[in-house]
């Protein structure tokens, strides 16, 4: 046990050495997520693009039942940008169809909606809303309703008012009246609605975090090509032991990046007029932020360490770990957010480790949860870097039998 452990401190001791020569390595792990995160941030802090091709799941929830109330729920059509999903049966299943990311809005029509507008008074309503919707669609959204509950009352107006002789009335009747109050509830617990830079901190940071399969790559395909691989085979050390040797240091390496996007979120944005990153308050919340941060760490040295095992040469880890991490990090919501996506691909989201970890920290970041709402993400992405690590141990044990 004691000679075991001696060798893997020297194992990593070697990587750390290795890694700290590495410095164009390095400095792609840590320049390039600044830049996105700086650049992202700025650019999408008023806008989204390509919003317009969205089909954004919305509900209406009739608590009414009056005339005008049902007038609305027509009027709040299905559109190019909006597709309208079944009513649900009461306020407690729409905040779960909300958590459960199946609908991003329900409209909430409150008890006497009829009644003001037959006063004259501005309607009010409700919007319970996904707080990992971008902002920009959120507020396309609430002109849309207010569009529509502002031609509801119209109606009734002209209706109670009739006739021409009466037109005099019906603009002393209007000018007090604005547009409808719309309240807006993010569920999950969110005191206040996230600013893009809660949105795009997480997302480059998984990002970047997968990376690190560069600098992994590098250093394994410089060891097997200097024959390092194969004097610590002749010393009979274990392969799983060299990947264990590799894993410590790297995650290290992770989660100083993230200590550096943070940082960058908390005090870099806002110099250049964006909104500061605003981290969890609260031990606990805290505490899940991290493991949420640890558990991608895992995935992503473990994902790097299977490619670098398979890759032949650096061209080909190259191929391998760039493309594939694009295309986890466009099907996984990362470079195009969920929300943006055709209804059609939305489900296949989940078959992507960033996908997992945009959610884990959407649900501690934007939808303050904690430890135990964590835990399913987290659970996948290290049972997912745990088996690329078996994955790679496996095949290089088959490749070296005679």
């Amino acid at each position: 046990m004691k000679s075991t452990f001696v060798r893997l401190t020297a194992l990593w001791k070697k990587e750390l050495l290795a890694l700290g020569r590495d410095r164009l390595g390095l400095a792609a792990l840590f320049l390039m997520p600044v830049i996105f995160i700086l650049v992202m941030s700025l650019a999408l802090a008023d806008s989204l693009s390509g919003q317009h091709e969205a089909r954004v799941a919305f509900a209406v929830l009739d608590l009414d039942g009056s005339p005008p109330a049902k007038l609305l729920d027509e009027r709040l059509v299905a559109s190019e940008v909006l597709a309208r999903h079944e009513a649900p049966a009461d306020e407690g299943q729409a905040r779960r169809r909300v958590e459960a990311r199946e609908l991003a809005f329900v409209v909430v029509i409150p008890a006497g909606f009829g009644a003001q507008i037959g006063a004259n008074h501005a309607p009010t309503l409700r919007f319970l809303l996904d707080p990992a919707v971008p902002g920009m669609l959120r507020e396309g959204f609430r002109q849309h309703v207010e569009v529509a509950a502002t031609r509801v009352w119209l109606e009734y107006a002209l209706e109670r008012l009739g006739s021409a002789m009466m037109l005099p009335q019906l603009r002393h009747a209007t000018q007090h009246v604005g547009p409808p109050a719309i309240a807006l509830e993010a569920v999950g617990g969110a005191v206040t609605l996230p600013s893009a830079v809660q949105q795009n901190v997480p997302a480059w940071l998984i990002f970047s975090m997968f990376f690190v399969v560069v600098p992994i790559s590098a250093v394994f395909i410089g060891e097997r090509q200097h024959g390092t691989l194969q004097r610590l085979a002749t010393q009979r050390v274990p392969f799983g032991l060299v990947l264990a040797g590799k894993f410590v240091p790297f995650v290290l390496v992770n989660q100083l990046q993230a200590l550096a996007m943070v940082a960058v979120g908390r005090w870099g944005v806002p110099l250049f007029g964006g909104e500061a990153l605003v981290m969890p308050s609260g031990a606990w919340m805290l505490a899940a932020w991290w493991t949420v941060s640890l558990a991608v760490s895992v995935a992503a040295v473990g994902w790097a360490l299977l490619l670098a095992s398979l890759a032949r040469s650096s061209e080909q880890a190259t191929v391998f770990g760039g493309v594939g991490n694009i295309l986890m990090g466009v099907v996984g919501g990362v470079m195009v957010p969920r929300f943006v996506m055709p209804a059609a691909m939305q489900p296949w989201t989940r078959l992507s480790p960033m996908d997992w970890a945009l959610q884990g920290f959407h649900d501690v970041m934007l939808r303050h949860g904690g430890m135990a709402d964590i835990l399913p993400a987290a659970g996948a992405l290290l049972c997912f870097g745990l088996a690329a690590l078996a994955v790679a141990a496996l095949l290089e044990h088959r490749t070296s039998l005679p």
